[in-house]
């Protein structure tokens, strides 16, 4: 599916909180036609209102697309308007974490192609990445539409089965909120040697986006970027010693935590 079918034949967006509008916007920079979107949301944003889209307007007759961004206590008030489109050539794509492909299929039909995606928060400044898997109905034509979509907002990666989902969402998923609190103990670290806290701050969130920076933007190995850094017997290795110790640093920790988010990703994936 194209930018051009899109176009002709509709975009529906249910739900257009910060992540829905940053997907928005990106279509909208992108050339898609504010007069081909439908949203529905019932408390939308100033910024949407201006954008010239058709804003609880009706319904398209027969979308190409139907983004799904509603929060996933709500997905099952939001999804009974769609069943219009359920069964068609509408692909629906999901972006509410730990609402399973077999509980969409439940509302929609098996038939239905259903895309389920996991963004995180980076994608409302378009440095998002995103992973996508579809349920049997979804063609490679419909896991390209959904990566088109998504890559207005960053990087997009497929996955092999969606149990994957359940471990993305514990790395890429809520990993931003632990490379914050990183800023937040990095700071507070500072000011505890003698740094203003304001100062201290400053060091610590452009420490953290510049070697994040580094990473991706040369592609070199994490490990090799920090043997650049490390002299031997110098302050980076005496650090480092702290933060690498097997049994008390830094990996332990951040395997115990990716792996209370994903348990916790599959527990609400049950519930749901």
């Amino acid at each position: 599916m194209k930018d051009t079918e899109i176009a002709r034949r509709g975009l529906l967006v249910v739900g257009c909180g910060k992540m829905g509008s940053a997907m928005l916007e990106g279509w909208l920079s992108r050339g898609l036609p504010p007069e081909a979107v439908w949203v529905r949301d019932p408390q939308p944003s100033d910024w949407l209102s201006e954008q010239g889209v058709h804003l609880n307007d009706g319904l398209p007759d027969d979308p190409a697309v139907a983004l799904l961004a509603v929060k996933p206590q709500t997905m099952r008030d939001a999804l009974p308007a769609l069943a219009t489109f359920a069964g068609g050539s509408t692909l629906f794509l999901s972006i509410a974490a730990g609402v399973s492909l077999a509980t969409y299929e439940g509302m929609l039909g098996e038939s239905s192609p259903i895309v389920r995606a996991m963004p995180n928060t980076p994608s409302a400044i378009g440095r998002g990445i995103t992973a996508i898997v579809g349920n049997v109905s979804a063609t490679d034509t419909d896991l390209d539409t959904a990566e088109l979509l998504l890559s207005s907002v960053g990087e997009v990666v497929r996955l092999e089965d969606e149990a994957q989902i359940d471990a993305v969402t514990g790395v890429s998923g809520s990993g931003p909120a632990y490379v914050f609190h990183m800023i937040e103990c990095l700071a507070a670290a500072g000011e505890a040697e003698g740094l203003s806290r304001d100062l201290a701050l400053q060091l610590a969130r452009a420490t953290v986006a510049g070697a994040g920076a580094l990473a991706q933007e040369t592609g070199t190995a994490p490990g090799t970027l920090r043997e650049n850094v490390t002299s031997p017997n110098g302050t980076t290795a005496a650090g480092l010693s702290v933060l690498m110790d097997e049994e008390a640093g830094l990996p332990p920790l951040i395997r115990r935590t990716v792996g209370a988010a994903a348990d916790r990703a599959r527990e609400l994936g049950r519930d749901g």
